[in-house]
């Protein structure tokens, strides 16, 4: 049968309004994860970190708050994550989760230990924190649920990707060399290799002052039902109150309590 009057699209192509949409799409979500950073944003600091204009900006976010996503802090001025994303955010620590399996473990910690622990997995070639049991003392470790860091310079980045199989690793963390935090930085492919090596047969990882100075930080592998790395348990705390000496205890400490989130997840 001949079509007269509209030229038929092929299966699998994408019309320009289809391509527009997605654009859109990724864009607003962009904009979640920037305030998900933060406590609160101008609508200029929100352009700003998304290299947007402000018009394009404002649009979105109207679109994010009018679905609940964002909410706008009218006296200040301020942007902030919507309760909607906390409704959405509740699905993913629902039943089954490694979250809702670490979650009161990682409290036990905290009162044994008085130090920051927190549960990461890998996302998009970045770590991202995903739950956190906050430590009690003066001055502690403390990071936004939603936050991301480099793989290369945490202790959580290092023990998402050291089991990984070698095409994995260089797909993830690149050919380097990899931006110097501090001086104890590892910057290059050869040297993060072979730490990641030493990691696998110590079974932990430790970002000893690599990615902010004065600060350790001791991660160990949660592994999923097929034994796969699913996330990462870390302890954070000042160098000053985590001494070399203090490592392999602690690494012990959070093997045991990593073992029982793996049971847990089956």
């Amino acid at each position: 049968m001949t079509q007269t009057g509209s030229t038929a699209r092929k299966p699998g192509r994408r019309s320009s309004g289809d391509t527009a949409a997605v654009r859109t799409l990724e864009r607003g979500l962009h904009l979640l994860r920037i305030l998900g950073e933060h406590q609160g944003l101008t609508l200029s600091d929100v352009a700003r970190r998304a290299e947007l204009s402000p018009s394009t900006t404002y649009r979105l976010l109207q679109t994010l708050r009018a679905q609940g996503f964002a909410h706008l802090q009218e006296d200040a001025g301020l942007w902030q994550v919507g309760a909607q994303a906390f409704v959405t955010g509740s699905a993913y620590q629902g039943r089954g989760s490694v979250t809702l399996a670490a979650r009161n473990i990682m409290d036990e910690l905290v009162s044994e230990t008085g130090e920051t622990i927190n549960l990461s997995v890998l996302q998009e070639g970045e770590v991202m924190y995903i739950h956190q049991a906050e430590g009690r003392g003066l001055m502690r470790a403390f990071t936004h649920i939603g936050a991301r860091a480099p793989l290369h310079c945490t202790g959580a980045g290092k023990v998402l990707t050291a089991w990984q199989d070698a095409p994995e690793l260089l797909s993830v963390l690149g050919p380097g060399p990899y931006h110097a935090y501090t001086t104890h930085t590892l910057t290059t492919r050869s040297a993060l290799t072979e730490h990641l090596t030493q990691v696998r047969q110590q079974g932990y990882a430790l970002d000893d002052e690599e990615r902010e100075l004065g600060v350790r930080c001791v991660a160990l592998p949660v592994r999923g039902p097929g034994g796969q790395v699913v996330a990462a348990l870390s302890l954070s705390a000042p160098s000053t109150r985590l001494p070399a000496a203090q490592v392999p205890p602690l690494a012990a400490l959070l093997q045991r309590a990593s073992e029982r989130i793996s049971a847990r997840l089956g």
